[in-house]
Parts: structure tokens; C-alpha cells; sequence
């Protein structure tokens, strides 16, 4: 068993405080196991196990406790009147209705520790929202990165396989942590991943927002699949999708790409305009929350590596915390501009720097920048090119395990 110690130790950073701690991603990124090594871990510590209470909304057996109503009042009657404090954990609380005003009246009795989790990213921007608003902590879970992944195949001796078969398989099948619970075949892997897909969409988007024509929707999807890493505009969709017999504005094609951020399939990259010092408003760049989604839809795409190799560092970034952009400087673009805090880096993304030219359109962005900030460029080359007009040189697999 691997214990992602990166979210777990954020959690007991905020056990028996008086906040609300949301746990957010999309399905199967592993948010129950997360709430399952922290109850452990409280047990450990000497937590009576008799004092939590776990909820799974996913289970049949809570399907009549889906109103806040309800819900306050399993809680208070599985209440251990002898102790002080109470751990709850709610799984999927989105799918009770009136969450927000159950945990409100809860975290106002001041006995409860509440953690629950939740797969839609708009649950906390509503209206009900409000009402804990200030009042709780939110902690994003994905599926695993590169050297998470490494850390599960190690733990089920698979260690005969090299890095770089390893990473190729990472590329294909993404990091969902469910993936090592099934059969080492292709065949079995694409399988648990169109079921994952098939639930995110059918119960997180399609039944959830109510949309009639589905089949639009999914074939957005797949252009995003195939699109990895692109400029991207609702027209060109809208055209895409008018040129191969389907009908859908532009409002429309906008509305589903909210969607699916909001179910955490895709995120966006805004521009920046780094000499303008300010975010564009249109032309975004969207990366996929695991591609292992893209492989189990389009089968693989080899030829679209410098885009693959884009959405693995663009997560691995979104999972160390920063905050993403695509930078323009003039008529050039800046792969990604990470920013968190005071710190900012520069990021240019290929495949090999395989000859003059490629090298030169790669650094040639990166040059054009006048500030101080560090600015690398990663590519899967094994040599190290060192430090080049303050640019430094890193291979994308070194970046993926740097601390």
C-alpha cells in the first residue's frame, strides 16, 4: 500500500481545527483511499474508532439521507454522546442536496471534524456556498504524477522494467491509482479507463447538467482528446463539428468546455501577455486531468509526443501547486509560466532538441524575456546542455522526481 504522503500530510496539517476540509478531484483519483490512511492514521494516533462516522453517497445503502436535513440527522443519531470530538467523512457530498447548510450547523456545534469530498469544482462557487464560505480549507487530489506512479509499480515488483518502459506506459495509460488493481494488458487497462470516463461523463456532466444532446458533447470531448496542448476557440470547434455533420454554437460549444472543467476532465492554460504584464481573454490552451482518458478514446498517438510530454508537465506543475499560464512575448510563445506565491518560472516543452534549428526555436522564446526570473527549457535528451544565456537545460524525467 502507497500512502501520497504530499496530500496526506496536508490533511493532518488541519485535523481538529475548525474548518470544513474539502477534498476535490476528479473520480478515481484516489480521494476515498486519501480519507481511509487519514482515519488510520488518527487511529493511530489514538482516535476511538467508534467516534467516526463515514458516509459514501456512491453506496445504495445512503441514498435516503440525500438532503441536508436527513444528513444532519444521521450524524447526530450515530454520535458518540460520551466524547468530545466526532470525525466525520462524507464521500461525494455534492450529491446531497443542501450539503452546505448540514456542515454549517455541524461546524457551529463545535464537536465535529469534517472532511468530505467531492467531484465537481463549481460545488464550491454556488450560491449555497456561502454558507461556509471562509470556513473551510480546499485540497485538490489527482491522479498520480510520474514519480507517485513509479512509487506504486515499485510496490507491486514490477522493478524489472526500465525508466524509460515505465514513463512509456505512464504516457499511455496515465495515473489513475485504480490501474494497479487490474491485469497488466492493455485490453484490461482501457477497459477500467472507458469506465472511467463513461462515469465522469454520464453521472458527473450528462445527468447532473441536464444535457439533452450527448453526442455533441462527446465529440467536444474527443476534440480536446486530440487537440491536447492547441489554441483553442469555441468557433474552431463549432466549425470542426458543423464540417463533419453536427450542429452546435458557439455558446454552446463554450458552455460544455465549462462543463468539463468544472467535472476536473480538462483544465485550462490562460494567456498571459508577459511584456503587456496581463491575462488574455480568449485563445486558451486546455490539458486533460490524465492521458490515460486520450489513450483509452484515440488509441496511441506517437506523433503527437511534444503535446503528450506539454500535459504531463502542465500537471505536474497544476499538482505542485502553481498556477499555470501560456506566456506571449510579441509574436512568441512561452510554453508555460508557473507562478505561485512570489516565484515564477518559465517553461519551454519538446521532445529532443535534435538539431540547430529546434534548439534555436526553443531557447529563441525564452531569450526574448528580460526579466530575472529562472527560465528552463525540458526535453527528453539524455545530455545535459547545461546553463545557456541563463536558461538552463533539464530532461523532462529529472524534472518529474525534482523535489
Amino acid at each position: 500500500m502507497v500512502i501520497r504522503h504530499k496530500y496526506l500530510d496536508k490533511l493532518l496539517r488541519w485535523v481538529d481545527t475548525p474548518v470544513i476540509k474539502v477534498i476535490t478531484g476528479v473520480r478515481r483519483s484516489g480521494k476515498s483511499f486519501l480519507m481511509k490512511m487519514l482515519q488510520e492514521e488518527l487511529i493511530r494516533h489514538g482516535v476511538d474508532e467508534s467516534t467516526i462516522i463515514n458516509i459514501n453517497y456512491e453506496l445504495i445503502s445512503f441514498h435516503n439521507i440525500r438532503s441536508y436535513k436527513k444528513l444532519d440527522a444521521y450524524i447526530h443519531e450515530n454520535t458518540n454522546g460520551k466524547v468530545a470530538k466526532t470525525y466525520v467523512f462524507i464521500d461525494e457530498i455534492q450529491n446531497c442536496d443542501g450539503w452546505e447548510y448540514a456542515l454549517a450547523s455541524l461546524l457551529a456545534e463545535e464537536r465535529y471534524d469534517l472532511y468530505v469530498t467531492g467531484s465537481n469544482a463549481s460545488m464550491l462557487s454556488g450560491d449555497l456556498a456561502t454558507h461556509i464560505a471562509g470556513r473551510y480549507v480546499e485540497i485538490d487530489v489527482y491522479p498520480l504524477t510520474f514519480s507517485e506512479y513509479t512509487n506504486f509499480v515499485k510496490e507491486l515488483e514490477r522493478s524489472e522494467k526500465g525508466m524509460s518502459e515505465h514513463f512509456n506506459d505512464y504516457l499511455k495509460f496515465g495515473g489513475f491509482p485504480g490501474l494497479s488493481n487490474t491485469v497488466d494488458r492493455d485490453e484490461s487497462k482501457t477497459q477500467y479507463l472507458k469506465g472511467i470516463r463513461d462515469t465522469v461523463i454520464l453521472r458527473d456532466v450528462i445527468q447532473r447538467h441536464k444535457i439533452r444532446d450527448s453526442v455533441v458533447l462527446e465529440k467536444v470531448l474527443l476534440y480536446l482528446f486530440d487537440n491536447v496542448g492547441q489554441i483553442f476557440s469555441s468557433k474552431k470547434v463549432a466549425d470542426y463539428l458543423g464540417n463533419i455533420g453536427y450542429k452546435a454554437s458557439v455558446d454552446s460549444i463554450t458552455t460544455y468546455i465549462k462543463i468539463l472543467e468544472d467535472a476536473k476532465i480538462i483544465y485550462s492554460a490562460p494567456r498571459y501577455d508577459i511584456k503587456g504584464k496581463k491575462i488574455m481573454q480568449r485563445l486558451d490552451k486546455h490539458y486533460l486531468v490524465d492521458l490515460g482518458l486520450r489513450y483509452a478514446d484515440l488509441g496511441d498517438r506517437t506523433n503527437d509526443i511534444a503535446q503528450i510530454l506539454e500535459n504531463v508537465v502542465f500537471m505536474e506543475l497544476i499538482s505542485r501547486g502553481y498556477k499555470v499560464y501560456v506566456g506571449k512575448e510579441g509574436d512568441r510563445e512561452v510554453d508555460f509560466i508557473a507562478e505561485k506565491g512570489d516565484e515564477r518560472i518559465y517553461y519551454q516543452v519538446c521532445y529532443l532538441l535534435a538539431t540547430v534549428e529546434v534548439k534555436d526555436r526553443e531557447y529563441r522564446s525564452l531569450l526574448a524575456i528580460k526579466d530575472a526570473y529562472p527560465k528552463v527549457v525540458l526535453s527528453m535528451d539524455t545530455i545535459h546542455m547545461g546553463t545557456n544565456n541563463g536558461i538552463k537545460h533539464m530532461n523532462i524525467l529529472d524534472f518529474l522526481f525534482e523535489q
